[in-house]
Protein backbone atom coordinates (compact mmCIF):
# COMPACT_ATOMS: atom_id res chain seq x y z
CA UNK A 1 0.00 0.00 0.00
CA UNK A 2 1.04 3.59 -0.58
CA UNK A 3 0.33 6.85 1.23
CA UNK A 4 1.07 10.19 -0.36
CA UNK A 5 1.86 13.43 1.45
CA UNK A 6 1.71 17.00 0.23
CA UNK A 7 2.31 20.48 1.60
CA UNK A 8 1.08 23.72 0.11
CA UNK A 9 3.88 26.04 1.24
CA UNK A 10 5.19 28.12 -1.68
CA UNK A 11 2.68 26.76 -4.19
CA UNK A 12 -0.44 27.87 -6.01
CA UNK A 13 -3.77 26.11 -6.09
CA UNK A 14 -3.37 25.10 -9.78
CA UNK A 15 0.06 23.55 -9.11
CA UNK A 16 -1.23 21.87 -5.96
CA UNK A 17 -4.19 20.33 -7.79
CA UNK A 18 -2.01 19.30 -10.72
CA UNK A 19 0.33 17.39 -8.39
CA UNK A 20 -2.60 15.57 -6.79
CA UNK A 21 -4.17 14.75 -10.14
CA UNK A 22 -0.86 13.52 -11.57
CA UNK A 23 -0.69 11.04 -8.67
CA UNK A 24 -4.37 10.06 -9.16
CA UNK A 25 -5.20 11.04 -5.57
CA UNK A 26 -8.81 10.31 -4.62
CA UNK A 27 -8.90 11.85 -1.13
CA UNK A 28 -6.95 14.58 0.63
CA UNK A 29 -6.69 13.90 4.37
CA UNK A 30 -6.15 17.28 5.99
CA UNK A 31 -4.13 16.63 9.14
CA UNK A 32 -3.92 20.25 10.29
CA UNK A 33 -5.36 20.93 13.74
CA UNK A 34 -6.48 24.33 12.46
CA UNK A 35 -7.42 24.09 8.77
CA UNK A 36 -6.92 27.79 8.19
CA UNK A 37 -4.48 29.47 5.86
CA UNK A 38 -3.47 32.92 4.73
CA UNK A 39 -2.79 31.40 1.32
CA UNK A 40 -5.85 31.86 -0.89
CA UNK A 41 -7.81 28.67 -1.42
CA UNK A 42 -6.18 26.59 1.32
CA UNK A 43 -8.56 27.16 4.24
CA UNK A 44 -10.95 24.29 4.90
CA UNK A 45 -14.09 25.40 3.01
CA UNK A 46 -12.28 26.85 0.01
CA UNK A 47 -9.90 23.88 -0.14
CA UNK A 48 -12.77 21.37 -0.03
CA UNK A 49 -14.50 23.27 -2.84
CA UNK A 50 -11.35 23.44 -4.98
CA UNK A 51 -10.69 19.75 -4.46
CA UNK A 52 -14.32 18.80 -5.24
CA UNK A 53 -14.11 20.76 -8.47
CA UNK A 54 -11.03 18.70 -9.36
CA UNK A 55 -12.83 15.43 -8.50
CA UNK A 56 -10.93 14.85 -5.24
CA UNK A 57 -12.63 14.25 -1.90
CA UNK A 58 -11.67 16.11 1.28
CA UNK A 59 -11.56 14.81 4.86
CA UNK A 60 -10.38 16.75 7.88
CA UNK A 61 -8.70 14.85 10.73
CA UNK A 62 -8.41 17.54 13.40
CA UNK A 63 -7.29 15.10 16.12
CA UNK A 64 -4.23 14.19 14.03
CA UNK A 65 -3.05 17.79 13.87
CA UNK A 66 -0.22 19.26 15.87
CA UNK A 67 -1.18 20.98 19.15
CA UNK A 68 -0.09 24.62 19.64
CA UNK A 69 3.11 23.79 21.50
CA UNK A 70 4.08 21.37 18.72
CA UNK A 71 3.50 24.05 16.09
CA UNK A 72 5.69 26.42 18.11
CA UNK A 73 8.44 23.79 18.23
CA UNK A 74 8.17 23.26 14.47
CA UNK A 75 8.41 27.02 13.80
CA UNK A 76 11.49 27.15 16.05
CA UNK A 77 13.07 24.26 14.12
CA UNK A 78 13.09 22.07 17.25
CA UNK A 79 12.21 18.78 15.57
CA UNK A 80 13.04 16.66 18.64
CA UNK A 81 10.57 18.64 20.75
CA UNK A 82 7.96 18.41 17.98
CA UNK A 83 8.40 14.63 17.89
CA UNK A 84 7.84 14.31 21.65
CA UNK A 85 4.81 16.58 21.69
CA UNK A 86 3.27 14.89 18.66
CA UNK A 87 3.85 11.40 20.08
CA UNK A 88 1.76 12.49 23.06
CA UNK A 89 -0.95 13.83 20.76
CA UNK A 90 -1.20 10.45 19.02
CA UNK A 91 -1.87 8.74 22.37
CA UNK A 92 -5.08 10.70 22.96
CA UNK A 93 -8.31 8.68 22.49
CA UNK A 94 -9.62 11.00 19.77
CA UNK A 95 -6.33 10.71 17.86
CA UNK A 96 -6.38 6.92 18.15
CA UNK A 97 -9.92 6.86 16.72
CA UNK A 98 -9.01 9.31 13.94
CA UNK A 99 -5.88 7.31 13.15
CA UNK A 100 -7.96 4.15 12.71
CA UNK A 101 -10.33 6.03 10.37
CA UNK A 102 -7.37 7.37 8.39
CA UNK A 103 -5.82 3.90 8.09
CA UNK A 104 -9.12 2.49 6.80
CA UNK A 105 -9.42 5.35 4.30
CA UNK A 106 -5.84 4.94 3.09
CA UNK A 107 -6.34 1.20 2.65
CA UNK A 108 -9.34 1.84 0.40
CA UNK A 109 -8.54 5.07 -1.49
CA UNK A 110 -5.48 6.79 -2.92
CA UNK A 111 -4.99 9.22 -0.05
CA UNK A 112 -2.65 12.18 0.43
CA UNK A 113 -1.90 13.60 3.86
CA UNK A 114 -2.02 17.40 3.75
CA UNK A 115 -0.24 19.95 5.90
CA UNK A 116 1.46 23.27 5.28
CA UNK A 117 5.19 22.48 5.08
CA UNK A 118 6.58 21.95 1.60
CA UNK A 119 9.16 19.39 2.74
CA UNK A 120 7.63 16.38 4.44
CA UNK A 121 10.75 15.65 6.49
CA UNK A 122 10.14 18.75 8.63
CA UNK A 123 6.43 18.19 9.07
CA UNK A 124 4.30 16.19 11.48
CA UNK A 125 2.72 14.36 8.53
CA UNK A 126 5.90 12.26 8.33
CA UNK A 127 5.71 11.53 12.06
CA UNK A 128 2.05 10.56 11.60
CA UNK A 129 2.84 8.28 8.69
CA UNK A 130 5.68 6.56 10.56
CA UNK A 131 3.53 6.06 13.67
CA UNK A 132 0.22 4.96 12.15
CA UNK A 133 0.75 3.89 8.56
CA UNK A 134 3.81 1.69 8.96
CA UNK A 135 2.64 -0.77 6.31
CA UNK A 136 2.41 1.95 3.66
CA UNK A 137 5.14 3.08 1.31
CA UNK A 138 5.44 6.89 1.26
CA UNK A 139 5.45 9.20 -1.73
CA UNK A 140 5.99 12.86 -0.89
CA UNK A 141 4.47 15.12 -3.54
CA UNK A 142 6.08 18.53 -4.05
CA UNK A 143 3.94 20.80 -6.24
Amino acid sequence: MTIWTIGYEQTSMPAFLAALQAASIEVVADVRALPLSRRPGFSKSALAANLAEAGIAYRHFKALGTPPEGRAAARAGDHARLEGIYAGQLELPEAIAAGAQLADLAADKRTALLCYEREACGCHRTLLRKALLTDHDAVDLVP
